[in-house]
């Protein structure tokens, strides 16, 4: 499922249609990718509105139109954005697309477990004005932090993929993380220490920071010595020490680390 930098990645593959005018929309909306929203809705209010802009946080992404209109996607584990020509012909996984004089920008989900929801209104809709600070943002403090660990006594791993405090963060992103900052992915939460929570308040701000600007900019792989270029390799070692990872499903999650520098 695409994380954080993913989804920036492809949230901007829809800039060419920016400031551009919707001529027509396509819309499978009986799909249960539209649950919850009003896909005659969504085609009533963007056919005619101008695409203005966009903004991600944690995996959800928004884009805003004219005429009032918030388009909220969700990519799930097969979603994605790209851009076609203008006589593009919608397939069976085309769910939404929305035709411009020069192009057509599309959603393509085969499995669907994405979501699309819509809102129209001058004021952002609850699902995208509430909800957690991103781990990027200014409101994602130390204190913070720490406040919502001492809360928690599931494992370390567990706690760093609840999108709830961690938005944007997945699997591989929070093996890295822990990686990075030395901490067992079976530790508690609320036993963390104060240089552990510093550790992990830290790395989760450098690991999503350098993310968003290699692989959310141009698709980039992380740079050399991060952990997520051994973790799933048949006898993978650890970048540090050169110690075999172990590897473990824990939080419901296949999970690799370093025994020797995690302990």
């Amino acid at each position: 499922m695409p994380e954080l930098a993913e989804v920036e990645y492809f949230r901007k593959r829809w800039d060419p249609g920016l400031r551009r005018r919707i001529r027509a929309v396509a819309v499978h909306g009986e799909k249960r990718l539209f649950r919850g929203s009003d896909p005659a809705e969504l085609a009533r209010v963007l056919k005619g509105a101008t695409y203005l802009d966009s903004a991600t946080r944690g995996k959800q992404m928004t884009l805003r139109f004219s005429k009032g209109g918030w388009l909220g996607i969700h990519l799930g584990m097969s979603g994605h954005l790209h851009v076609e020509p203008p006589d593009f012909e919608p397939g069976r996984h085309d769910h939404l697309v929305l035709f411009q004089a020069d192009r057509a920008l599309v959603l393509t989900d085969p499995r669907m477990f994405g979501r699309v929801r819509f809102h129209a209104g001058k004021q952002a809709p609850a699902w995208w004005s509430e909800g957690p600070p991103g781990v990027d943002s200014a409101e994602f403090t130390l204190a913070y932090l720490r406040e919502k660990l001492a809360r928690r006594r599931a494992p370390i791993k567990a706690v760093v993929l609840d999108q709830r405090l961690f938005p944007g963060v997945g699997n591989w992103m929070a093996d890295e993380i822990l990686w990075r900052a030395r901490l067992n992915p079976h530790l508690h939460a609320a036993d963390l220490g104060a240089a552990q929570t510093r550790a992990l308040h830290r790395e989760t701000r450098f690991v999503c920071r350098v993310a968003m600007k290699t692989i959310g900019v141009d698709w980039s792989d992380p740079p050399k010595g991060w952990l997520i270029h051994v973790r799933w390799k048949a006898g993978g070692h650890c970048p540090r020490d050169r110690t075999p990872l172990a590897r473990e499903t824990i939080g419901g999650r296949t999970t690799a680390w370093c025994p020797k520098c995690q302990r």
